[in-house]
Parts: structure tokens; C-alpha cells; sequence
């Protein structure tokens, strides 16, 4: 009974449509801009206004660690500058002339937020605040990011043309968290930095609550704030294979209602494997009959209902006239219901004899030959 109760609760808190996702949760999800993405996929769960531009303080600073960290640089020193040292807001109090691992300011930045780090990571990256500012909108249009603009790389009220979405930073944190680095420093409650100046060493402790004590199954993420941007926050949450992106921008109980979101997520859909990989039995063409397969099994976030609602259609093209079998023979399509989620190649499993190149059978050629000249 107690079961029922709750989920009765959670559905009038989140009423999820098949495809995309529901507006039920609009009412109960305080901030002006959320979303709730599957990680892996990408599938929206659940959205509100999650495609319209906004400031986002802080948690620009994910895609200032990102490219930190893919710039293969982090164990060499970054010395701060005049411009680093005194960049106002939320800052680790660095001294002109300091230097400190770009490794450990990344920490300082994703931590404690650090815009004094930001600064110095961007000057040093980049090779100065304008050259890596360039590089993070080219990131970003790398991503699809289709409706963000950076100016910095802090997030600071300083330009107007400064913003993104909740959508856009949910594509930027699920392209950031597939990095382990990154995935290690969003994740990480405290750390400790050498402090050349002092006998005492740097300890950043994490601002992000939901991971220190407020969520069990958080992950990581990145807090933020201005006064123009009220308060916005990036998180990741995991519950086995289930791993989710929250991101909500201007959201005055966010910490709320990001908790809310990962549970009616995790209450709500599975994680299916909707076609395995391997052979598919179900074709029975005499000439792909037990020759076919996927190379990658189809996983999928799905409700109880839509699980009754997916069907798959396989596209086979026709033989070949002269016998000869591509490597890829068609796909296989996936729809819940009439909305397509998913399609893959289909492959081909040749026999060993049928996998010989020409370059096999000219070199079998060449061989036979050169041991008959050397038989004499």
C-alpha cells in the first residue's frame, strides 16, 4: 500500500507523455528553465523552456574544465597573472605571480568555483582570456550547442552576450562526463592543493550540496550564481546503469528540485535493452537467414507503457547481382509507438573463404610461385 502511495505521489508530481516527455512537472519544478536527459542517449525526460536562451553564472565553468583538461596540459604550471589575481566574484584568493598545476586550478574551478581559476586556465590554455573564449564557442558549435554564446570563461554578469540553455549545457555535460578526468574532478568532495606562498596547503571543499549530503545517488555537477542569473546548477545522478543530467537555470529551489527530478526519472522509466547484439533470429531471408547481426546492443530509457509499445522494422537491401555480399546490408529501426528512437546498421557475417581479399589471393599467387623457382 505504502508502495502505491508513492508512486501515486510521484506521478502528480511528473506525469511523463510517451515521447518526448510529459509537461505534467512544469507546476512542481520551481526554476524557469529545466531539464531532465538519460545520459547515454541523450533522451529528454522531462523539459520546461528548456530551449530558451538565459545567463548561466557559473556553470559556464564545464566548459571551461573540458577543454583544460583536453588540452593535455594539466600537470604543467600556470603562472597567475595581474588579470587572473584580480578577477572579482567567487575566487581562490590567488597572489600575482603564483603558480599552481593547471590540474589543481581545474579542481579550484569546478570545487569552489574559482574565477581568479578561470581566468589563469584561460590565459594559459588559450594563450590569453580572448583566444580561449574562442575556443569554447567553437566548442560549443562543435556540440550542437545551437543557442549558447560564451564570453568568458567564468560566467561573471560582464557581457551581454553571455548565455545558454538548459538543453545546451545538458549536451555539454553529457559530452564532458564521458571524460573520466573530468568525470573524477565533478565528482570530488575535497581537494587538497600545494599553497607555494604558505606552509598550509589549499583544501576546497565542493559547493555542489546535492553530492556532499543532500542526494545519495548524485554523481557530480556545477553550482552557480549572479545576481542577473539568480541561481543555476548543473548535476549527475546514477542508480546502476541509470545515469541522468539535471540542469536548471534561474531556480530559487534547485537543490529540490533536482532531487525530484532524478526520482520520478528513476520511479518512472528502465534502462531496456530493446534488441540485443548478435545474431537477429527474427529475419529469415534465405539469404541473410543466420548471417545478419548487430554489432552494439540497443539500450533505451523506457516507461512500463512504452516498453508494450516498441516494435522494430528491419531494411534489408537487395543481393547483389554477381553474388558479391557487402559488409553492411541494412538496418534496423526502432519506434515506441509511431515515434523512431533508434536505427543501427545491419552487418554481415561472412565465412572465413568469403572474407579473402584480393590482396589474399594474389599474395597466395606470388608465393606458390616464388616456391616453385626456389624448388628449381
Amino acid at each position: 500500500m505504502k508502495q502505491k502511495i508513492f508512486m501515486l505521489i510521484m506521478l502528480s508530481i511528473l506525469i511523463f507523455q510517451t515521447i518526448p516527455v510529459s509537461v505534467g512537472a512544469v507546476e512542481s519544478v520551481s526554476a524557469r528553465n529545466a531539464i531532465l536527459m538519460e545520459q547515454h542517449t541523450g533522451r529528454v525526460l522531462y523539459e520546461k523552456k528548456a530551449h530558451e536562451p538565459e545567463r548561466i553564472a557559473s556553470i559556464t565553468k564545464i566548459m571551461t574544465a573540458i577543454l583544460a583538461i583536453e588540452s593535455g596540459k594539466l600537470r604543467e604550471k600556470v603562472k597567475v597573472s595581474n588579470r587572473a589575481s584580480g578577477t572579482e566574484g567567487s575566487s581562490l584568493y590567488l597572489k600575482v605571480g603564483e603558480e599552481m598545476l593547471l590540474e589543481d586550478l581545474v579542481y579550484g574551478l569546478m570545487l569552489r568555483s574559482g574565477n581568479d581559476a578561470a581566468v589563469a586556465i584561460a590565459e594559459h590554455v588559450g594563450g590569453s582570456l580572448e583566444g580561449f573564449v574562442f575556443l569554447m564557442n567553437q566548442k560549443a558549435l562543435e556540440l550542437g550547442m545551437a543557442n549558447t554564446r560564451f564570453a568568458n570563461p567564468h560566467g561573471l554578469d560582464d557581457h551581454e552576450d553571455h548565455y545558454s540553455t538548459a538543453y545546451d549545457m545538458a549536451l555539454l555535460t553529457k559530452y564532458a562526463i564521458n571524460n573520466e578526468k573530468y568525470k573524477e574532478i565533478a565528482g570530488t568532495k575535497v581537494h587538497r592543493a600545494p599553497n607555494p606562498n604558505e606552509s598550509w596547503d589549499y583544501v576546497w571543499r565542493n559547493k555542489n550540496r546535492l553530492l556532499t549530503d543532500l542526494y545519495r545517488h548524485a554523481t557530480g555537477g556545477k553550482t552557480g550564481y549572479t545576481k542577473r542569473a539568480k541561481r543555476t546548477l548543473v548535476t549527475t545522478a546514477a542508480k546502476g546503469d541509470f545515469e541522468m543530467i539535471a540542469v536548471t537555470l534561474n531556480g530559487p529551489d534547485d537543490w529540490n528540485d533536482h532531487i525530484h527530478m532524478f526520482e520520478t526519472g528513476f520511479a518512472e522509466y528502465d534502462i531496456v535493452e530493446v534488441l540485443p547484439e548478435g545474431g537477429i533470429k527474427s529475419i529469415v531471408d534465405p539469404h541473410y537467414k543466420d548471417r545478419v547481426y548487430l554489432e552494439h546492443a540497443i539500450i533505451y530509457p523506457l516507461t512500463a507503457e512504452e516498453q508494450k509499445l516498441v516494435n522494430v522494422e528491419y531494411k534489408l537491401l537487395k543481393p547483389q547481382r554477381d553474388g558479391e555480399v557487402r559488409e553492411i546490408v541494412g538496418k534496423a529501426v526502432v519506434y515506441v509507438g509511431n515515434n523512431k528512437i533508434k536505427e543501427v546498421p545491419i552487418f554481415y557475417r561472412h565465412s572465413v573463404d568469403e572474407k579473402k581479399s584480393f590482396y589474399d589471393y594474389f599474395k597466395n599467387i606470388f608465393t606458390s610461385v616464388i616456391g616453385l623457382r626456389a624448388d628449381g
